[in-house]
């Protein structure tokens, strides 16, 4: 299909849960650290080989097994919050430019390298990625900009590398953009016709449906 985004992969990174302290010395454990690896790597059906989650209730499994996040995000968040922020830092799998959340929408398929991926929801910022950098209103303002980044679910197995290129394939749901998902689910004031409406939304996650039912359900009471 003519007119769709096309991005690279900057950087690649993997890891297992370990146990941290946050910088009030409480202890916590998680695998937001990631290394980066400049080999191909192969992506299964749920994760990268060497990657993990430490909370699967929350993270991993078939609808999130790979999450993205946009350089370009870093350039501005950083600098805004005085934060070392680059490639890897809020645990995504993948680094990528050239895909800001208005470009990329539910179930677009990529294809990277010989792996073939789905888009299922937006990235929900938690608590983590303000332990990791002792940034309390990290996430609202992920929230706020709508710079959360993505997760895929796989289609097709295979190695993927830095450097790849990124390409969307097919765009079943043209009109839902993960900004315009964002906005729906971070608003003030929900708007109850278009919360309805993206529940909806083909080959939108679980999760994200799961959510949207509550606050639905909650703002009709």
């Amino acid at each position: 299909m003519s007119g769709l985004p096309e991005g690279r992969v900057v950087s690649l990174q993997i890891g297992l849960p370990r146990e941290m302290r946050t910088a009030s010395n409480r202890e916590w454990r998680s695998a937001i650290v990631k290394e980066a690896v400049t080999t191909p790597v192969r992506l299964g059906a749920e994760n990268f080989v060497g990657d993990y989650q430490a909370n699967r209730k929350y993270h991993g499994g078939p609808d999130k097994a790979v999450c993205f996040y946009s350089r370009e995000h870093y350039a501005l968040l950083g600098p805004e919050l005085g934060l070392p922020l680059g490639p890897g830092a809020f645990g995504e799998n993948l680094t990528v430019t050239g895909l800001p959340e208005e470009s990329v929408c539910i179930g677009d398929t990529l294809q990277i390298g010989a792996a073939r991926l789905q888009v299922s929801q937006p990235r929900q910022p938690c608590a983590n990625v303000s332990k990791r950098w002792a940034a309390p209103t990290l996430p609202r303002r992920m929230e706020e900009t709508g710079w959360t980044g993505f997760y895929c679910r796989v289609l097709e197995q295979g190695d993927v590398a830095a450097g790849d290129t990124v390409v969307v394939v097919e765009r079943p749901n043209p009109d839902w953009s993960l900004r315009r998902a964002n906005d729906i689910m971070y608003a003030k004031l929900l708007p109850v016709d278009a919360a309805a409406a993206l529940r909806d939304v083909p080959l939108l996650s679980a999760e994200w449906r799961r959510i949207l039912n509550r606050k639905l359900t909650a703002s009709a009471e």
